[in-house]
């Protein structure tokens, strides 16, 4: 069935018993219609004018980028007003998007928005909900974004919440986030790729929340598509009716029209009560430099407006509401907010810090503290992976503390602490999610803010035990005891560790498992599925599983193999500090807690890249890998020589060797008091992956 992935499909390719009707319907029109008239057919079939009904406003993207996240847009309010309150709770839907990275959900999310006529269908509105640079840049989603629809359905009106979620492991607190505000998710796969890491897990966050879940499989008017084989890892592996999937092309818009009929009649609608007290929750914020911190939120029970006094139960603050209103896509402005409705407020005076909006946070009405009973908080995302950050021109450090700053507005995941070295000079440690936020947050800080910085490599926490059984976490590698010292006498060390679950065609199994064994990786499951494709579980040590090691697994799979992986806590390790010495001077920029059984082949990689960036002197430089006072690796770099014999002819060889004695004194003291000078290109080059 595998060998399914390189062919053309063709409705002969497919078993019509495993193909409910909505999919084989969807290809064999697809098939039927490949024509140069698609696109105005396509228009004329998904915008049709509805007698008797007042359209939809459109909302035309002459906007900004920068500004469809702030700004507000007052076209056609009190037309959308006067529809929303028209809808009863009853026919509210939230639901999201998820799925692996790169199935199609913003593109999808696109096609939907244009459907409800909330965005017209011009190419200034692809990846209408990817606001970042870097997200359109890359082709990925990075912050979770939402979006309210007005959808008809047999006459009536619908209220639809939209969130278009994150696909990659380390935005999976995004996610979560937003599953607390839907009552159902579209789990989208990729008819080429089938069930991928991501996918399971993000199925079962979902079946968790106890979310309706409708399968919806993408791109399949792809050649290499394979239908049949989705079709039946969705019910062998997650138990869907098959019967219920939704076969979709999003980029071309094939079959679309049937997602949002299915969502209304299967995705049930929130429970909530206008009468009662205002109990409202924080789902998401951001940082507004007008406005101050800007919410979204959930209402519950209750409604709220502009001029109501609202106090939060986790810091116990009090504000006066200065607008609500709803993402249409943009910020629309309106009167009130219901019970069951996903919007946006901000207060006046505003909130100035972002810490004290807590994601998960409860809202209410002054003095309604008694009655109302607070929601369960989220679980705040942990940093795995931790950075040193420093300028690459040190002039730049007040400028750089400056951007930084505001990017930690809008990301509440990283965490910040100013660090120094005597290398690189003052500079910043900052914690992130994994691999990919670094990477993303490097990006941001140069496209938006224009700011070049050196990266050190990344670390995980460690912890260590002292004899006393005290416990301390260490983030920087520098702090990290070394051999010598008393304290580590009887210290034990622990790493943290994550479950990695990597999927991958069964042809490639060997290799995988052969990289996961080489970092240090202890199977723990594998599960052949229909397909030829394989889910096999490791526990990884965290400090591996950053160090590329989903690179190394794509580049061992040609592509095909996906990852995801969690946190499972700390287990004990033989760990030990590996620094870089030159003329004996430790570089504390480059320092890494590692396994005892990593060391020596780090360390020879380590001294052999930093010989080619470091220049050369007037006297020999040596450059040393070292755990503790054990070199495990040596280069050295020759001085400049200068040939004092030139000027002698046929002179006594007492003469010539004289000379030579004098000249290596001098290198002698001159060894003695030079210091070798490291510019900053040597390490940006040598910390460069």
């Amino acid at each position: 069935m595998g060998s399914r992935l390189t062919q053309t499909l063709t409705s002969g390719h497919m078993r019509s018993c495993l193909l409910p009707n909505s999919v084989r319907t969807a290809y064999s029109s697809f098939r039927s219609s490949l024509n140069p008239t698609w696109p105005s057919l396509y228009l004329e079939r998904h915008f049709p004018r509805r007698a008797g009904l007042a359209a939809t406003p459109m909302l035309q993207s002459s906007i900004p980028i920068a500004s469809r996240r702030y700004n507000s847009s007052k076209t056609g309010i009190s037309d959308l007003e006067r529809r929303i309150a028209a809808i009863p709770i009853s026919r509210f839907r939230n639901f999201c998007i998820v799925a692996h990275i790169d199935h199609g959900k913003s593109t999808l999310s696109d096609r939907l928005l244009e459907l409800t006529g909330t965005i017209s269908s011009s190419n200034a509105n692809r990846q209408i909900l990817d606001t970042l640079e870097v997200e359109r840049e890359r082709g990925i989603t990075v912050k979770a974004q939402t979006v309210s629809m007005i959808y008809n359905h047999n006459g009536l009106d619908y209220l639809l919440h939209l969130v278009d979620t994150p696909g990659h492991v380390d935005f999976r607190a995004e996610v979560t986030r937003s599953y607390m505000s839907c009552g159902g998710a579209l789990l989208l796969v990729d008819a080429s790729q089938g069930v991928q890491a991501q996918t399971v897990a993000n199925f079962y966050l979902a079946f968790a929340e106890g979310l309706k879940i409708l399968p919806v499989i993408n791109k399949i008017d792809m050649t290499a598509a394979d239908v049949p084989r989705v079709l039946e890892q969705l019910e062998t592996t997650f138990e869907l009716d098959p019967s219920k999937a939704i076969g979709v092309s999003a980029k071309t818009g094939l079959n679309v029209k049937e997602i949002l009929p299915a969502v209304v009649e299967n995705i049930p609608a929130p429970v909530g009560d206008e009468s009662k007290p205002l109990r409202m929750l924080l789902v998401d914020s951001w940082y507004d430099n007008f406005r101050g911190v800007i919410c979204l939120v959930r209402l519950f029970d209750g409604t709220v407006r502009a001029g109501d006094n609202l106090v939060s139960f986790a810091t116990g603050n009090k504000y006066i509401v200065g607008e609500v209103g709803i993402r249409y896509p943009t910020q629309v402005p309106q009167t009130v907010l219901r019970a069951g409705q996903v919007g946006y407020i901000f207060f006046n005076p505003g909130m100035k810090k972002i810490q004290d909006a807590k994601i998960g946070d409860t809202f209410t009405t002054v003095g309604s503290e008694d009655v109302v009973e607070p929601l369960p908080n989220f679980k705040e995302p942990q940093p795995m992976v931790f950075v040193a950050a420093f300028p690459t021109d040190p002039s730049d450090y007040s400028r750089l503390e400056d951007s930084i700053g505001q990017l930690v507005l809008n990301d509440r995941s990283i965490t910040l602490s100013k660090d120094h070295s005597q290398a690189l000079g003052a500079g910043f440690r900052l914690g992130f999610l994994g691999s990919l936020h670094c990477s993303v947050f490097q990006d941001r800080l140069r496209q938006e803010y224009g700011a070049s910085i050196i990266i050190t490599e990344p670390a995980v926490q460690t912890k260590v035990v002292w004899r006393d059984g005290t416990e301390t976490i260490i983030q920087n590698p520098s702090d990290f005891p070394d051999l010598e010292d008393g304290r580590a006498r009887g210290a034990t060390y622990y790493e943290p560790y994550s479950l990695a679950t990597i999927t991958v065609p069964e042809e490639y199994l060997g290799r995988a498992i052969e990289l996961c064994e080489a970092n240090r990786g202890e199977q723990e499951s594998i599960e052949f599925f229909h397909g030829m494709q394989v889910i096999v579980k490791y526990r990884v040590p965290t400090s591996n599983l950053v160090d590329d090691l989903f690179g190394k697994l794509k580049s061992a799979t040609k592509g095909y193999a996906t990852l995801d992986y969690e946190d499972i806590g700390f287990f004990e390790s033989k760990l030990v500090k590996l620094q870089l010495l030159v003329n004996k001077q430790p570089v504390d920029a480059i320092a890494r807690v590692v396994h005892t059984s990593q060391a020596e082949r780090l360390g020879r990689a380590w001294v052999t890249k930093f010989k080619e960036y470091v220049q050369r002197q007037h006297f020999e430089v040596i450059i040393q890998a070292a755990v503790g006072k054990k070199v495990l690796a040596r280069e050295t770099l020759k001085a400049f020589r200068k040939d004092v014999t030139a000027k002698l002819h046929a002179a006594d060889i007492t003469r010539r060797r004289k000379l030579l004695e004098k000249q290596k004194e001098g290198r002698k003291r001159l060894r003695a008091v030079g210091n070798v000078v490291i510019e900053n290109e040597a390490f940006q080059k040598f910390l460069a992956k």
